[in-house]
């Protein structure tokens, strides 16, 4: 199926202009933003343990943020040996496998660098060597 240029492929869909639900009734409770985190504030003070985690939740969005430094021991050595420090690490508990997937997530873009690098030195070398030049 291909489609024209400026021609919509779901002319049924939603019209321009037309706003999110969540924003309007953002805008019918911003009026009364203050007494409403007022009344939260007040249940969970009078034991409301619903409206309790909520204004905490609030307070403490989390218990580690997502930006926070890592700290893992042993990444040193080969890519193959850091990717074994995380995985220990992870198995010992010292991180989550959340935190362990990011830490992955950054080796395997260094070994992507590394081999982007090692390729283009190879090229460079067999251009110099061809007495081609880039």
């Amino acid at each position: 199926m291909t489609f024209r240029k400026g021609k919509s492929g779901n002319p049924a869909g939603k019209p321009k202009g037309a706003r999110d639900k969540r924003t309007e009734l953002r805008e019918l409770l911003r009026p009364r933003a203050a007494e409403l985190v007022q009344k939260a504030v007040e249940l969970a003070l009078a034991g409301d343990t619903t409206a309790l985690r909520i204004c905490i939740d609030r307070i403490i969005p989390t218990i580690k943020a997502k930006d926070a430094p890592i700290g893992i021991g042993g990444l040193t050595g080969s890519l193959a040996e850091q990717g074994q420090a995380v995985l220990a690490a992870m198995a010992a508990g010292e991180i989550t496998p959340d935190e362990a997937n990011a830490v992955m997530a950054a080796i395997a873009a260094q070994v992507r660098i590394v081999e982007a690098d090692e390729l283009e030195k190879r090229i460079a070398a067999l251009e110099a060597q061809n007495g081609s030049k880039p």
